[in-house]
């Protein structure tokens, strides 16, 4: 009897709030990709509040974008998106496209390049999840606590807990499976 062939698996995940809730983003079979898992997701957006209207929000690794596209369909008016990998960009922009969303801005870029040239108090969130095997959270979090404005969060995913950055105190943190996320609030 001959083995039945596996079916490939559709790789999406679903947004959990907002304007596009139940909207799905395709998650591309590319390395070190593993998009936030949907109870992260939910707890992260609890801690911040349902409405992130009038936002500035970066998520620097953006990956499957679920992050970003979070933080947009809860109503931040301006989400940036980077990402170095073409595939993922190509992505990226198709979601974009498809669900009209017009406060997201993808741009393929080198995150820690670009956090490094970037002006400084610009976001009042900054998503930091980078390829988890990389080992750049730490790295990653130092650079982008600058860009936090007065008062905002730098949201940091890893396979475990970091400290905080300089200029940066604890505000809430979970342990999910092999992810810890981490969320830390800038001072006045």
């Amino acid at each position: 009897m001959k083995p039945t062939p596996k079916r490939a698996l559709k790789h999406e995940v679903r947004l959990i709030g907002g304007l596009y809730k139940r909207s799905k983003l395709p998650v591309a079979d590319r390395p070190g990709l593993r998009p936030t898992p949907d109870r992260v997701r939910e707890t992260l957006f609890n801690w911040l509040g349902a409405d992130l209207e009038g936002w500035r929000v970066l998520d620097a690794f953006a990956g499957s974008g679920a992050l970003g596209f979070e933080a947009a369909s809860r109503g931040a008016s301006e989400v940036l998106l980077l990402e170095q990998d073409a595939v993922l960009v190509a992505s990226l922009l198709r979601s974009q496209q498809r669900l009209d969303a017009t406060a997201l801005r993808v741009e393929r870029a080198d995150a820690m390049g670009w956090m490094a040239r970037c002006a400084s108090r610009r976001y009042e969130l900054v998503l930091i999840d980078p390829p988890f095997d990389t080992g750049l959270a730490v790295a990653a979090a130092t650079v982008a606590a600058r860009l936090v404005a007065a008062s905002g969060y730098l949201y940091v995913e890893a396979p475990a807990p970091i400290e905080p950055p300089a200029g940066m105190a604890p505000y809430r943190s979970l342990r999910a499976g092999a992810v810890s996320a981490q969320l830390f609030v800038a001072p006045n």
